[in-house]
């Protein structure tokens, strides 16, 4: 199996990387991110610092893109700080698609979270994304949360321990 190397601080590589998803998924019609929110302004919140935004590297090529953060009160308002890392606009350049891109991903944050002595790693999507809740599931998370809101939409939250 390959190895992902994670880089943290990678911003505008991201972004990119984030936009060329999502182009690729609204020209198939999902439900994904516009290219309005795939900004730095949109992005760089007091929780999601440029630090955060990582990209991981497979043989000196950037495979996908994600922000990592260390809390998250949007979807874990009563979660301490650092008790887990937090999973944001993960994607998969499809050149890497369908090679366990999820599995070496979580991988490499498991390993980040046990030198920081991070206890979970967590993650948000549509509970009516069958494909995504499916990859995840698949790579080990168990959805620990549904919150149902007014607009009859669905979020699942996921957990890891590490």
């Amino acid at each position: 199996m390959k190895k992902i190397d994670i880089q943290f601080d990678r911003i505008d590589a991201a972004i990119s990387v984030m936009r060329e998803v999502s182009s690729w998924g609204r020209e198939r019609k999902y439900r994904i991110w516009t290219d309005e929110w795939l900004t730095k302004e949109k992005l760089i919140t007091s929780e999601a610092q440029p630090e955060n935004i990582c990209v991981g590297m497979i043989n000196g090529e950037i495979a996908c893109a994600f922000i990592l953060q260390w809390d998250d009160s949007s979807y874990w308002p009563n979660a301490p700080k650092y008790e887990a890392a937090y999973l944001h606009k993960f994607c998969v350049r499809r050149k890497f698609a369908g090679m366990g891109m999820t599995r070496l991903v979580t991988e490499a944050i498991r390993a980040e979270c046990r030198k920081r002595g991070i206890q979970y790693i967590r993650l948000d999507t549509g509970l009516d994304e069958k494909v995504v809740r499916k990859i995840y599931l698949n790579a080990g998370y168990k959805i620990v949360d549904i919150i149902d809101y007014p607009n009859g939409r669905s979020m699942a939250l996921y957990e890891m321990e590490v």
